[in-house]
């Protein structure tokens, strides 16, 4: 529907993809929503915690795939993808950096209770929504605004998944993607 930002909505007719055998390098910001996951996914040089299923967030060139023992099966509830160049000229552009979860350094999924999966699945279908709705002058600011609301959930819900604990990564690619920034 747009070049640019893309919303895979498999709620209603779920869609079992099997992902690459190689680990691959992103163009696009991706925000997934999985209840079901099995096996494991490589996130960079690591391996995402991800057996509840939960929100998965990965950025542009970071390196995304699965491990090559072992065929990984995905069943995505929504998947929102997202080219920067969507993002340009908007405050969003430069914000969406500063949100941890699409760093390496988040090794984990967020899980989500059954309220907060509420809250998110509603805000993944305005966004459809909107993406099938005609085209005019505000559509692309109600779409950021429905992701930068999504985005602020997400960052409220990990701070609630991780307030019993503290984040225990020092890996040397975190530390490389922290000076390359």
């Amino acid at each position: 529907v747009h070049p640019l930002i893309s919303l895979i909505n498999s709620a209603n007719t779920p869609i079992e993809l099997n992902r690459p055998r190689q680990s691959h390098v992103l163009n696009f910001y991706k925000i997934s929503y999985t209840p079901k996951f099995s096996g494991k996914l490589k996130y960079g040089q690591d391996y995402y915690d991800f057996d509840e299923g939960g929100l998965l967030f990965a950025a542009p060139n970071q390196v995304i795939g699965s491990n090559n023992e072992q065929e990984v099966r995905e069943c995505s509830m929504f998947t929102l993808l997202i080219h920067p160049d969507f993002l340009l000229n908007y405050p969003l552009a430069k914000k969406i950096k500063t949100y941890g979860f699409f760093s390496y350094s988040a090794n984990e999924a967020l899980h989500l209770s059954e309220k907060e999966k509420a809250t998110i699945i509603s805000i993944f279908n305005n966004i459809e929504e909107e993406l099938n709705s005609r085209i005019d002058d505000f559509s692309q600011d109600v779409i950021i605004s429905h992701i930068e609301l999504l985005l602020t959930y997400a960052n409220r819900f990990y701070r609630r998944q991780f307030i019993t604990r503290k984040a225990v990564s020092n890996h040397l690619l975190q530390k490389l993607e922290e000076i390359l920034d």
